[in-house]
């Protein structure tokens, strides 16, 4: 049993966990050994990613059992998906490959004694006592050798539930986890096996024979040192923005001059924003390099298509944008709205197939960290929109505001605020002093926007 923990304010809760046990496929399946492809097993995914989906009461659905509805549901997609299922290995050259052994994903269900509005009105990460709603099993926090996903059900007082998972980010991505829980849902509902098929199909993003890296990838430069000293310097705060439609209208009015004849997407014009505020926070030394790096996923962005429907590797690459703290923080937005703008175009078939030849050229290394903000869109994956009965979850997205043991990125999470504006969600983490001074310059300028309307 875990000790009352306090939530907010006064309000305490406990957490009561059963026996953590392993859920296998519920029925036989191959036993293989499947190797990833060479964008998936990049060092920088070599890490375990927790989300959480929070689903109210639903009067149609009294009486049952969240925890053994999923569980059940989650047995039969592993038949379809029995990778999941296995174990990691690690071979010739660090090249990782799932063992279909069938071991099963971890699954824990639990019982806390509050109810959904306890959580405050506008549900956004960092969530408070997360470590009770997904509980660290001992052992499993490796990437090798390890369950691939691991999931915490925990009932509520007043009906709801609480589903939250780590997943294995060499498995896949959001696209690809999405995929898999609506497979679970439809089982939950009723259907026999999954709409959209999944489809493995890893060697569509293997490394040419021989390699050739043929683009210019500032995102894995070499450098002697992968370590930003900056973030043990003092505490580190973490802090969700929400921006809902007339803050996103006003920071869009910011970059109404900037165009040069083209569009701009609301996801560009954010981006650029927060990126250049954000260099400002942290008062770097003028000539130093800063980097921008964006995931750009590339399902259904080429022709022919390179991944087929049902694909749930991942399937992204993230081209960086670089230039000095002093020339981001002293030009106009449009600038900065420039470089983001060439990051999203470098994503293409060819750029992707470049990375896997440098994966494998390279000794698959971790992407350049110091001085780095990656940028990860979530809100369109429909992560809210996975039902196993009880509607579409109340929020849905990640849990932190990090990627593994890196700070620097932020995801954009479609949410609800307690008026019921749809807006977006900003998790970051900062330097305490750093992040102060964040805030307000995204305030300042969102001010100065609002008054000149």
């Amino acid at each position: 049993m875990a000790p009352p923990e306090a939530l907010s304010g006064d309000v305490a809760f406990t957490v009561r966990r059963h026996q953590p046990e392993l859920v296998a496929p519920a029925k036989p399946t191959p036993r293989e050994l499947k190797p990833l492809s060479d964008i998936d097993d990049q060092d920088g995914l070599r890490f375990q990613i927790p989300l959480v989906h929070f689903y109210g009461h639903k009067a149609s659905m009294r009486g049952k059992d969240p925890t053994q509805v999923i569980k059940k549901a989650l047995s039969e997609a592993l038949v379809s998906y029995y990778p999941f299922a296995g174990r990691l290995r690690e071979g010739d050259g660090r090249k990782l490959m799932v063992d279909c052994n069938g071991e099963g994903v971890m699954f824990t269900a639990a019982d806390a004694d509050i109810s959904l509005h306890h959580f405050g009105d506008t549900l956004q990460p960092p969530f408070p006592h997360f470590d009770e709603l997904l509980y660290n099993i001992p052992g499993s926090e490796g990437v090798l050798n390890t369950p691939l996903l691991i999931i915490q059900v925990t009932r509520l007082k007043c009906g709801g539930f609480i589903l939250a998972y780590r997943l294995n980010h060499t498995m896949s991505d959001g696209a690809g986890i999405v995929q898999f829980l609506n497979a679970v849902a439809e089982i939950a509902g009723g259907a026999r096996e999954p709409s959209v098929a999944p489809v493995w199909r890893r060697e569509l993003l293997s490394a040419r024979d021989p390699p050739q890296i043929t683009c210019t990838h500032r995102e894995y430069e070499q450098i002697s040192n992968n370590y930003d000293p900056m973030w043990t310097q003092e505490s580190i705060a973490h802090h969700s923005l929400f921006l809902g439609p007339k803050k996103l209208e006003a920071i869009c009015q910011l970059f109404s001059h900037y165009n040069n004849g083209q569009n701009t997407t609301r996801f560009e014009a954010l981006t650029a924003f927060l990126w250049r505020c954000r260099t400002k926070a942290l008062q770097l030394e003028p000539s130093q390099e800063v980097r921008f790096m964006c995931v750009s996923n590339l399902r259904g962005k080429s022709k022919p298509q390179l991944l087929p429907l049902g694909y749930y590797g991942n399937g992204f690459v993230y081209p960086a944008a670089v230039t000095t703290a002093g020339k981001l923080c002293e030009n106009s937005f449009g600038y900065a709205l420039e470089l983001v703008k060439k990051a999203k175009a470098e994503a293409t078939v060819e750029y992707m197939q470049s990375v896997a030849d440098l994966m494998v050229t390279k000794g698959r290394p971790c992407f350049i960290k110091p001085r780095t903000w990656i940028v990860s869109d979530t809100s369109r994956l429909g992560l809210r929109d996975v039902d196993f009965g009880w509607g579409k979850a109340v929020y849905g997205g990640p849990a932190t505001t990090e990627a593994g043991d890196f700070q620097g990125v932020s995801y954009y999470v479609g949410c609800q605020n307690a008026k019921g504006e749809e807006g977006i969600v900003v998790p970051c983490s900062l330097p305490l002093s750093a992040m102060k001074r964040f805030i307000h310059e995204v305030d300042q300028w969102i001010q100065f926007r609002h008054s000149s309307l």
